[in-house]
């Protein structure tokens, strides 16, 4: 698909991604209403409110001594440039993800997972770029910044995986649209012998975060370690974010079943980014670098939410807990999702390259 009518599908998602969240932010003020919550539970008027409040305008309270408006500017701004950044974030990444991946027959589900996938990377990038903002807003600017950091960057998810469902099956549809008239989009073909030893090399860089970094004795040294001191003291917490993608110990008198099954939900994750990285090259009308890594981190967005699903309906009281306990714990770790997917994709691409060649021109 040429970049112009890869722009139309983009350029419709980003906006409709972003109405999406400022309308749902715009909507806090109704839980604040008499009545709400007898309507609908203290429980989940509470889980509505952190949920949606990372997305709302306007801020609850505000902390700071003095009549607020300096930090109440500061906060609009924070705003601002989430509600911006999040436009630009989804429009670039479904710009190449439309170029690389278009909506046609056979890649439909693909798109629309990537699509997915991108639309919740995107809200936590958004999140993150705007944190400093939000953060001195409530008067702590210059005090454990990182760890601040680290705890607003992780806000929003569950309703961007809401929502970036919704945007993706717009977008998918309006790039359906935008491909007719294009005809036949070139598809590579891959050996398999070379696209499963790719695979397997991009996995193993996610299999270090998820079974090594993750383990509990290795994630503790991690945030314990002395990194200095400074402003950017205390980074611990904020590398646990960036570098983990899961969390495990070994048995140490729980129920060995339990603990199996929770190594399920990492098995799981590990087999679709494996699967995913089997079928990218295939699916990418050219399998450059960048395309693997955007892929990859794709791929790994929808293998952590399917291992969490996993996780939610097998152990921990998931399916007693319902709706509420599943929402609630989807979209951990899209910051380490982002960063590993990249280093995978790229490790995956080149192990590609090695065995059948440079990728020939795309459309």
């Amino acid at each position: 698909m040429t970049w112009g009518r890869a722009a139309i599908p983009a350029l419709v998602g980003g906006l409709l991604l972003t109405a999406l969240l400022w309308w749902a932010g715009s909507s806090t003020d109704a839980l604040h209403l008499q009545g709400s919550t007898d309507l609908l539970g203290g429980e989940a008027v509470s889980d509505l409110q952190q949920w949606l409040g990372p997305w709302a305008y306007d801020p609850p309270q505000f902390a700071p001594d003095g009549d607020g408006t300096h930090y109440l500017d500061l906060f609009h701004t924070g705003r601002q440039i989430r509600f911006g950044a999040l436009f630009v974030f989804f429009t670039a990444g479904a710009l190449l993800l439309m170029r690389w991946l278009p909506p046609v027959a056979g890649r439909v589900p693909a798109a629309l997972l990537a699509l997915w996938a991108w639309g919740q990377v995107s809200a936590m990038l958004a999140v993150t770029v705007s944190a400093p903002w939000q953060i001195a807003a409530y008067g702590h600017g210059s005090y454990r910044f990182l760890p601040n950091l680290s705890g607003v960057m992780t806000e929003g998810r569950q309703l961007a995986v809401v929502a970036g469902l919704v945007v993706a099956a717009a977008t998918v549809l309006v790039g359906r649209a935008a491909a007719t008239g294009a005809g036949p989009l070139p598809r590579q073909e891959v050996p398999a012998r070379a696209a499963r030893l790719a695979a397997t090399a991009g996995t193993a860089v996610i299999a270090l975060s998820l079974l090594v970094l993750s383990y509990q004795g290795v994630a503790a040294a991690i945030q314990t370690a002395p990194y200095g001191g400074g402003f950017f003291s205390e980074p611990g917490e904020l590398l646990r974010q960036l570098l983990l993608l899961g969390a495990w110990s070994s048995p140490s008198g729980a129920p060995v079943v339990d603990w199996l099954l929770a190594r399920l939900s990492d098995v799981l994750v590990l087999a679709v980014v494996w699967w995913a990285l089997r079928l990218l090259p295939g699916l990418l009308t050219r399998a450059t670098v960048p395309a693997m890594a955007v892929g990859t981190v794709c791929g790994t967005v929808v293998g952590l939410g399917a291992g969490q699903l996993l996780r939610a309906a097998t152990i921990e009281g998931g399916p007693k807990w319902g709706l509420r306990y599943i929402v609630g714990n989807l979209g951990v770790g899209f910051p380490a999702a982002l960063l590993w997917g990249l280093v995978a994709g790229a490790v995956a691409a080149m192990t590609l390259r090695l065995k059948t060649g440079p990728a020939p021109a795309g459309d």
